[in-house]
């Protein structure tokens, strides 16, 4: 197959081209030669946790890798045969490290998707609620229960919660195969709101902590008018190596699920965690937009690759969005329709392929 070659440096520039681009050269078979990687970042090139991705990715087609080392900005990648089944992915392999599990479970989950046997994969000594990246909690109760709209099937569990900047999480995932093309999707209303769910979770520290974390959400949405039986919250204590806080609000309407999630760090007072999380659905909650900003950003590759016209509308559109697309529209004969400015609702359209993959 003819190589895709990307620059690294369009747009965002960061880590997520790569991820991006792994994602979609396993998934097609198309081989990827990228460049100028993170060449606008700080400590540009790869980083110990991209290259995890690049294992993870190479490890599930069997692919060639060339140029896969510390700081490394360029990378040859040659996928020849994607297969499912079992996979480990150590995160600390080259330093310990609090790199994001999350984001290597969907670097790794398009292609499972269509490999020719259900797969799990084992993520371990990990981040899994670190800054930059989905926490676990979205992943598994917003982004993969959005999917099965679509027709894609995967679950995550928590095993352990690596919190930043120790880390030591791990993640199990389940990715079963389909075995048709996905179906497209038409989300541009919202519904009736069925309840808003506040998770306050914490590891190693005081129980106090998640509560004062918890009320602070909880008052804040009774100020903006919604009814306490409309809100349900759930306190957790997730078994941990290191120690963290975090709190996820999740919006589950008639035809959507959103969500919105805050780190705590060392002198950031429970409150301002909970605010943070809660300004975030606020800014949503103003908008009649019923995709939040992160899923628009994970659900466009799978609205290009199902079967017919995908709609969405979103609260906000973000840089990573925008480069998610441009990579995607490098691989795939799909052109994307984005109606909107940087920052404003928008709404993305697209003539999904219909992709089934040829074994």
């Amino acid at each position: 197959m003819e190589r895709v070659i990307i620059d690294g440096s369009y747009g965002e520039g960061g880590g997520q081209i790569l991820r991006s681009g792994l994602a979609l050269s396993a998934l097609t078979g198309k081989p990827l030669r990228i460049f100028n990687i993170r060449a606008g970042r700080k400590n540009p090139g790869l980083r110990p946790q991209h290259l995890t991705s690049v294992r993870a990715a190479a490890a599930i087609c069997d692919a060639k890798v060339d140029g896969a080392k510390v700081n490394s900005t360029e990378l040859n990648f040659e996928p020849t045969n994607l297969q499912g089944g079992s996979f480990k992915v150590d995160v600390s392999a080259d330093q310990p490290s609090a790199g994001s599990g999350t984001l290597v479970f969907q670097t790794v989950f398009p292609a499972l998707l269509f490999a020719q046997q259900p797969s799990f994969v084992r993520i371990i000594r990990c981040g899994t609620h670190v800054p930059f990246s989905p926490p676990y909690d979205y992943i598994a109760s917003v982004f993969l229960n959005m999917m099965k709209s679509l027709g894609a099937k995967g679950e995550l569990k928590l095993v352990k919660a690596g919190w930043f900047p120790k880390g030591g999480g791990e993640l199990e995932a389940s990715i079963q195969p389909v075995s048709q093309s996905l179906k497209p999707i038409n989300l541009t209303e919202r519904g009736h709101l069925k309840r808003i769910w506040v998770l306050s979770a914490l590891s190693n520290l005081k129980r106090s902590i998640a509560v004062r974390q918890a009320n602070q959400a909880v008052n804040r949405l009774l100020g903006m008018g919604f009814r306490q039986s409309e809100i349900d919250v759930d306190i957790r204590e997730l078994p941990s190596p290191s120690m963290g806080t975090s709190v996820l609000i999740v919006a589950e309407f008639e035809n959507v699920i959103a969500g919105f999630s805050a780190l705590g760090e060392l002198g950031k007072p429970a409150e301002k965690v909970a605010d943070e999380a809660v300004d975030d659905f606020e800014e949503y909650w103003r908008t009649d937009a019923p995709v939040d900003k992160h899923l628009s950003d994970q659900i466009v590759l799978f609205m290009a690759l199902a079967d017919g016209k995908s709609v969405i509308k979103t609260n906000a559109l973000t840089q990573h969005t925008i480069t998610h697309i441009w990579v995607i529209e490098q691989f795939l004969p799909v052109k994307f329709e984005v109606q909107g400015n940087l920052g404003e609702p928008a709404t993305i359209l697209v003539e999904g392929l219909g992709f089934l993959r040829q074994n």
